[in-house]
């Protein structure tokens, strides 16, 4: 059975980006960002810069700090059988890390994408996604993200790429990573 990645990283640090490269060298990817911005569609809601926060944290809130990677594992489960590799984009909280990783033990890791808050904060203004907002609505996010334990997801990752350089560098050392990886 295969290996599962979770991609941990803050805002405009390049998870969404390292997760399209690993789906070109046909890797599985999920996004837990996606699954957010479904509920937020789903329940008909605005898609202004604060509502992507605010329904992630009621779903927390209601239904556990796990509730993503629960809905999500079986998922990556089925893809594991057919898949030597599966990638999980956008893991924020030490709750999801801890369902991970007893979920797959052995067969699991993280991956962290840093870059410096500039850098990120300018991604995130040029990238048209409707949850970024103005600067204030940017370090809202980081505290938010901060406080279900991301910081510490990031500093105790298994593997990291600091994405600070081009795309095409991003692209170098993504699969540098994964060729690496594989032989494992």
């Amino acid at each position: 059975m295969g290996k599962v990645v979770a991609v941990c990283g803050m805002p405009g640090s390049g998870k969404g980006e390292f997760a399209k490269i690993m789906a070109n060298q046909d890797v599985p990817v999920r996004s837990m960002g996606d699954m957010v911005r479904a509920e937020v569609a789903s329940r008909s809601l605005d898609p202004s810069p604060t509502i992507f926060g605010e329904v992630a944290a009621d779903l927390r809130a209601k239904h556990g700090e796990e509730v993503l990677a629960v809905r999500l594992a079986d998922e990556v489960d089925n893809l594991l059988h057919s898949h030597a590799i599966v990638i999980i984009d956008g893991m924020r909280g030490t709750a999801e890390f801890d369902i991970f990783s007893n979920r797959w033990d052995s067969r699991f890791s993280s991956m962290a994408i840093v870059a410096s808050k500039e850098i990120r904060f300018s991604r995130t203004q040029s990238r048209g996604r409707s949850e970024d907002g103005d600067y204030s609505q940017f370090e809202i996010r980081e505290q938010r993200e901060a406080g279900w334990g991301l910081m510490e997801l990031i500093n105790s990752a298994d593997f990291t790429i600091k994405n600070e350089g081009s795309i095409e560098d991003l692209i170098y050392q993504s699969q540098k990573w994964l060729g690496n990886f594989s032989q494992k």
